[in-house]
């Protein structure tokens, strides 16, 4: 069948074949209603006017970052990342001393932050169809909200978290430093005024709890809890890097599709559709803790950095130094080392030969229980005389001279991880429930808390120390230097 289309005056203009005409035809109508459908789902929304949502108009980019995300780009958001005090988290990796276990860890706080904020949009295009959630939020606030996910890192300084694990009294938390970035007077905080129309202050409360209205614990619920817009992105895109598997298997996308306000109003809960997703993040959570951020390869690094940085920090200007790149800070961190006792640790991490100490021992609440329970009520100036003591003590009884910096210990910080507490809508009781109370996979996780099983006590000494202990004292042996040193 042979259709001719002829023009108003007549002429012949196209010759199809008949069945391809239609089919041209058909799926035009289809791609019309889409898009029609799509147009007025986006005006149904109640969030639909915030730009970076609507992803309409001529101002909308998209940024693309791992892994194969296409992230909106508004000019009001290039106003914040081309910002220089935005522009510095290229310079500062996302997990630190990891890249020396895991060398593909290279990623930074840039990349994370910009993960962070694309799942804010997501979350927001979800939990917009709660009206509950749409009562207790404005558009205001979800822009807020928006602003607070982009910057939530703002704070950060190089090895921020090694050192803010140190609990030492003149360190603020990384949060707190965001406002010497986006407080009066910085050029973020003129931009979010000028471009976004919101002051820095009510971002600042978002990521550090100053009010406690409605909106805002339900806002900081999403930027930092269970089911948390942090945590959906550096699972993923920690595992990638490091080139594991553990932290993408889960169904993010259908976790967040099922995402809804609590009965409380003031926190993230889930449909019974989002069961399977959660149970799948609580395990995800769980692995990438003991085989990446508590990898004891991973920790030995990072308790040497700690013990570095404890005992070189006397001469340090930590206000200059919390505002380097993180290339400046080891530079600055092995010129002050150099000659030191403290040289062997630095030069180990980050000179040209790797140097990590090697495990002589470690306790769990599944082995010396007590002494890990002793080891975790330590701050760092009691672990650092601690680690001197035992240095000596098996180094003599191992009939080796050790250093006082040979023999390190490594201890879990004193705060502890936001527990997995999410609750569940069940429509056959038309009810929220704790997940743990309908998830054997969560409720198995929730009886212990979360830290006791990821994060053990681990002891790390140079290799010729660790050889000599090994060779000369049975594990029992150390185990009983080490409680009578702990101990005393």
């Amino acid at each position: 069948m042979v259709a001719q289309w002829r023009a108003a005056d007549g002429s012949p203009r196209v010759l199809v074949d008949g069945w391809y005409f239609w089919f041209r035809a058909a799926r035009g109508l289809v791609v019309a209603h889409l898009l029609t459908s799509r147009q007025n789902s986006e005006m149904q929304h109640p969030y639909s006017d915030i730009p970076e949502l609507a992803q309409t108009g001529a101002s909308i980019g998209v940024l693309r970052i791992p892994v194969e995300q296409d992230v909106p780009f508004t000019s009001r958001v290039r106003a914040i990342v081309d910002a220089p005090e935005f522009q510095r988290l290229r310079q500062i990796t996302q997990l630190a001393l990891a890249s020396r276990v895991y060398p593909g860890a290279t990623h930074t706080r840039f990349e994370h932050a910009l993960g962070v904020y694309h799942n804010a949009l997501r979350y927001l295009w979800q939990l917009g169809r709660d009206s509950r959630f749409v009562s207790t939020v404005s558009v205001h606030d979800a822009e807020v909200l928006i602003v607070a996910a982009l910057l939530h890192d703002i704070g950060h300084w190089p090895f921020c978290h090694p050192i803010e694990d140190m609990a030492l009294p003149q360190m603020p938390p990384h949060e707190a430093f965001a406002r010497e970035f986006i407080g009066p007077g910085t050029e973020l905080g003129g931009i979010l005024q000028s471009e976004w129309g919101i002051a820095p202050d009510e971002v600042l409360d978002v990521l550090v709890a100053r009010s406690s209205t409605p909106s805002s614990r339900l806002r900081r619920s999403i930027l930092s809890g269970p089911i948390d817009i942090d945590k959906m992105d550096y699972l993923a895109r920690d595992s990638q890097h490091c080139g594991v598997p553990y932290g993408r298997h889960f169904d993010r996308h259908r976790l967040m599709n099922s995402l809804i306000v609590n009965a409380a109003g003031d926190g993230l809960a889930i449909t019974s559709k989002g069961r399977t997703a959660a149970e799948m993040m609580v395990f995800a959570r769980y692995v990438m803790f003991t085989e990446v951020y508590w990898h004891h390869a991973v920790r030995s690094a990072t308790t040497m950095f700690a013990r570095a940085f404890l005992e070189l920090q006397p001469q340090l200007d930590l206000n200059e130094l919390f505002r380097m790149s993180e290339s400046d800070l080891i530079r600055r961190l092995r010129d002050v080392a150099a000659g030191s006792a403290a040289a062997r640790l630095t030069e180990g991490l980050f000179g040209l030969r790797r140097g990590l100490y090697k495990r002589v021992s470690e306790y769990s609440i599944f082995h010396e229980e007590r002494l890990y329970r002793q080891f975790r009520q330590m701050n760092c100036q009691q672990l650092a005389v601690c680690s001197e003591q035992l240095a000596e003590r098996l180094g003599a009884a191992a009939g080796y001279a050790a250093g006082r910096l040979d023999l390190l210990v490594d201890a879990p910080p004193q705060h502890r991880e936001v527990e997995f507490r999410v609750d569940i809508f069940l429509p056959s009781e038309q009810r929220f429930r704790p997940l743990r109370e309908v998830s054997p996979i969560v409720d198995s996780m929730a009886r212990t808390q979360f830290d006791d099983c990821v994060k053990k006590v681990r002891l790390f000494a140079t290799p010729e120390l660790r050889d000599a202990i090994r060779s000369r004292l049975s594990p029992r042996q150390t185990d009983e230097i080490v409680a009578s040193v702990a101990g005393g």
